[in-house]
């Protein structure tokens, strides 16, 4: 063909028409739909998660798609509540503008399922866990929750019977009836502590809560259980309605080799605030100065069925505030752990300032009497502010090695 501009014009427009009928094709489930249903949602929508049904296949999707489409277009899935104002995070769950747009026209086109054969391999789940294959699993003993009633939190101490020093890079707890298990705590009582319950200074290996993930940390950074600990599980169980049986565990994978970094979980809280009958917007602050370098990991949030927003800042050189994390919309059934993008280094006497906001108003869906006033306890109709934050140090020095100035 002669090259002329009526050629070249003519080849673009062909071009842009057949670019324009492929974007034309509706979404197909094996082909577009599905990775993003495994790389978002697959985590907590199958079998033995909290979500409420699956989404692993396409007779599990199919019945949901104006569910899924009216769900994203919300926002309210995948939950993720971070502000994009401030810091960025590995465990964005958050979908782009064009996963949104997938979802929904899939569903408009009548949530085609295309060929099986387009389909990405499915996720290797490791027999109901998220983490791979656990080294080593710990359980506590069956323990029936009854069906009402506010139960005091649980404490079960379950030898690790370590003959050495474990260095553990991932660790998930799995509660045996995520129905009646509120929250729970899961400490490393060292050899020689006769600690049961209650405060404690003792490291924390994992937190899990509504929504939370299991904890992975990076090459060359580990948390250590020492020969000989026991873990000390902290459960609160809230019934629901029928007697449970829960038997939580905690699955713990072994670090290849010993890291140049430990990692801590450290917690900035207040208990002594009274929130007032129907103030829509109470604010609790806490502060403190950091005790020594450490490299800043991850923020988490916790607080009960009042809580509205939460945020994490801290005091820069100059003076200046800079916030790490805000969480504009807090949500009692999905408290995440926020993972930074990139480790963040805070020198000794940085300022960190944690602030939690309390909606105790009839406006509120979720509060239980917004006549009362409200200070801390452990069950849900009283309230907690705690900020959890994970940091590494050298992998010599301990949580009370850390805290010496």
């Amino acid at each position: 063909m002669p090259y002329n501009i009526e050629n070249v014009v003519r080849q673009g427009l062909i071009a842009a028409v057949t670019l324009a009928c492929l974007k034309a094709r509706p979404p197909e489930f094996y082909q577009d739909v599905l990775p993003i249903l495994q790389r978002h949602c697959q985590e907590c929508h199958r079998s033995g998660e909290m979500a409420p049904m699956p989404l692993i296949t396409y007779q599990d999707a199919r019945p949901w798609a104006k569910a899924i489409r009216d769900a994203v277009r919300r926002g309210e899935m995948p939950p993720w509540f971070a502000d994009p104002c401030c810091g960025k995070f590995a465990n964005d769950r958050s979908l782009t503008g064009a996963e949104i747009s997938t979802l929904a026209n899939w569903a408009e086109a009548g949530a085609p399922a295309g060929d099986q054969r387009d389909a990405p391999p499915p996720v290797p789940w490791a027999d109901g866990w998220n983490i791979a294959p656990p080294d080593a699993v710990f359980e506590i003993p069956p323990f029936h929750v009854p069906a009402s009633g506010a139960i005091e939190y649980q404490y079960f101490a379950v030898p690790t019977h370590f003959q050495q020093d474990r260095w553990i890079q991932a660790v998930e707890v799995r509660p045996g009836s995520r129905k009646s298990v509120h929250h729970a705590v899961v400490y490393i009582r060292e050899p020689g502590s006769t600690w049961t319950s209650g405060p404690t200074k003792a490291d924390i290996l994992q937190v899990y809560a509504p929504g939370a993930a299991p904890e992975v940390w990076p090459e060359g950074m580990a948390k250590l259980i020492p020969a000989g600990s026991d873990l000390v599980f902290e459960i609160h169980y809230t019934p629901d309605g029928k007697p449970e049986i829960d038997s939580t565990k905690i699955g713990v994978i072994f670090a290849k080799r010993a890291p140049e970094k430990r990692v801590l979980t450290l917690q900035m809280d207040r208990s002594d605030f009274a929130i007032p009958p129907g103030d829509p917007d109470y604010q609790v602050s806490v502060w403190g100065t950091l005790p020594n370098d450490a490299l800043l990991l991850s923020l988490f949030p916790h607080m009960h069925l009042r809580g509205k927003a939460f945020e994490f800042m801290r005091i820069l050189g100059d003076g200046r505030p800079e916030v790490m994390l805000r969480v504009s919309k807090y949500n009692f059934f999905w408290q995440l752990d926020y993972k930074l993008a990139l480790p963040l280094p805070l020198k000794k006497g940085t300022r960190l300032v944690w602030t939690a906001t309390f909606d105790n108003s009839a406006n509120h869906p979720l509060n239980p009497d917004p006549s009362k006033e409200v200070r801390y306890g452990h069950q849900s109709w009283d309230e907690m502010m705690v900020g959890f934050f994970d940091v590494a140090v050298d992998a010599g020095i301990d949580k009370r090695q850390f805290f010496v100035r």
